[in-house]
């Protein structure tokens, strides 16, 4: 089982967003059953709430489902998961100081690091802005996700 975890700060727009998208392209290449894909923010704000219904909204206009609860980020997560996908340099700042020992870094990646189009970005939070953001964020997501979910295939011989 390859474990995986998309973290943003609040968990309710771009993290869920990535497992979302992640999850639908593990299930087009028929490979639910290798996968556990969760998300999760670095802060308590929204814990137990729902994606943001307007990110929810440009999800579903693209078939994508997003059905997950807010939760923050924990020191479990670092043994928990194979990899830990962030969102942003704040995010990974954040969440590498969380790993006191320094023994859990090579599990941390941003997100952008995977992509042909948008690489060396941080994937933007859309939460505060208009409604091309969503729209935005959604491409960059798929763009990355496609890259990740290629590299862990030739990583896992899939």
């Amino acid at each position: 089982m390859i474990n995986v975890l998309f973290v943003c700060l609040g968990n309710i727009c771009r993290s869920p967003s990535a497992e979302g998208v992640f999850k639908a392209l593990v299930k087009d290449e028929g490979l639910d059953e290798k996968f556990f894909i969760d998300s999760a923010g670095t802060s308590a704000y929204h814990v137990g709430e729902p994606a943001d219904s307007r990110m929810r909204k440009h999800a579903s206009r693209r078939n994508i489902q997003l059905t997950s609860r807010s939760r923050k980020f924990g020191r479990a997560d670092f043994v928990k998961f194979d990899y830990i996908m962030v969102m942003d340099g704040g995010n990974y700042e954040d969440v590498i100081s969380m790993d006191r020992s320094g023994e859990y870094q090579e599990k941390v990646f941003m997100m952008t690091e995977f992509s042909a189009l948008y690489a060396g970005r941080d994937v933007p939070d859309p939460y505060y802005g208009g409604d091309a953001g969503f729209g935005e964020v959604l491409d960059i997501l798929e763009d990355s996700c496609r890259g990740f979910l290629e590299e862990i295939k030739r990583d896992n011989e899939l």
